[in-house]
């Protein structure tokens, strides 16, 4: 019952919470020192570097940001293939390219460690609550090994392919539907206010109708309550992702129009608002027509 987190952020701290509650003995590392004192606040037990991750954990989740983070952490010199014993699983919930992850598997083959492609969604408070679904990709025989593991994370977990790099396809996919929805919600909410519509009649037609979803509703909810900053769902998050399958159509010939005009919405806001959350789009939309939707009701800008 010893598990390992590398990487501490919004989601990663989700899962090592999770992983605690559940009764497995935890160690994680993250650069950032206050994320590593929350984690030890939780109950876990800090590492000073990825190895010592390694020698801790017979499972590791891995929640990086980008694949050569995620290629540093799992076979640099001092990463966990150097440390982690034969029979031991890493589980990448990381969302990076296929490539990316089929590369690093064939690596990491040799070593005898297991390996699971697996990115999850939920978001940062499906990863609170241990609820996050996961696309999970291996032989199906070594995911039945290390399912506890999973399980106390998520609360769906599909086996969406036997290779390593499927995972990570079917995450893009959804990513495509997710940047996309994100994108017309915060356009529809901007036309809802420069027709003089309150947000919270907006949010209670959409969330009872067939638009409604998590995805939008969270997303017009933070608008109409202006909730732009440390939500858990940072823009760049979703910029990179649209990016990844953005290039993987590219490379396979399909035409993404409306993922391509989202991902140029996610650019344009991520460089007027570094700072912010996936909404934060509509803030391009009110710079145009001067009004901003709030709960009660259109407001000026």
């Amino acid at each position: 019952m010893k598990a390992g987190v590398v990487g501490l952020g919004d989601m990663g701290s989700g899962l090592a919470l999770n992983l605690i509650r559940t009764g497995f003995q935890t160690t994680a590392f993250d650069l950032n020192q206050e994320r590593l004192d929350a984690f030890a606040a939780m109950g876990g037990q800090p590492a000073a570097g990825v190895a010592g991750v390694g020698e801790n954990a017979a499972a590791v989740f891995v929640m990086v940001m980008t694949g050569a983070q995620a290629r540093a952490v799992i076979l640099g010199d001092d990463g966990l293939a150097a440390a982690m014993a034969p029979g031991s699983v890493i589980l990448l919930t990381a969302t990076i390219s296929p490539a990316d992850v089929v590369a690093i598997a064939a690596e990491l083959e040799p070593t005898g460690i297991d390996f699971i492609d697996t990115p999850v969604s939920g978001g940062f408070p499906g990863a609170q609550a241990g609820t996050l679904t996961m696309m999970a990709a291996a032989p199906a025989p070594l995911l039945a090994a290390h399912r506890e593991v999973m399980e106390a994370v998520s609360a769906d977990i599909h086996h969406v392919g036997d290779e390593a790099g499927m995972g990570q396809t079917v995450k893009a996919c959804l990513q495509t539907i997710i940047g996309s929805v994100f994108a017309a919600t915060s356009e529809a909410a901007g036309l809802a206010a420069r027709a003089g519509i309150s947000g919270q009649i907006l949010y209670d037609v959409v969330s009872t109708s067939g638009a409604g979803s998590g995805v939008a509703n969270t997303a017009l909810e933070n608008i109409i309550d202006r909730q732009f900053v440390g939500t858990g769902s940072h823009i760049s998050t979703m910029y990179k992702d649209l990016t990844i399958s953005l290039d993987m159509a590219r490379d396979l010939g399909v035409p993404l129009h409306t993922a391509a005009t989202a991902m140029q919405l996610f650019q344009a806001a991520k460089t007027r608002h570094p700072e912010g959350d996936n909404w934060i789009i509509i803030r391009l939309v009110e710079a145009i027509t001067g009004v901003q939707l709030h709960r009660n009701g259109p407001v000026e800008a």
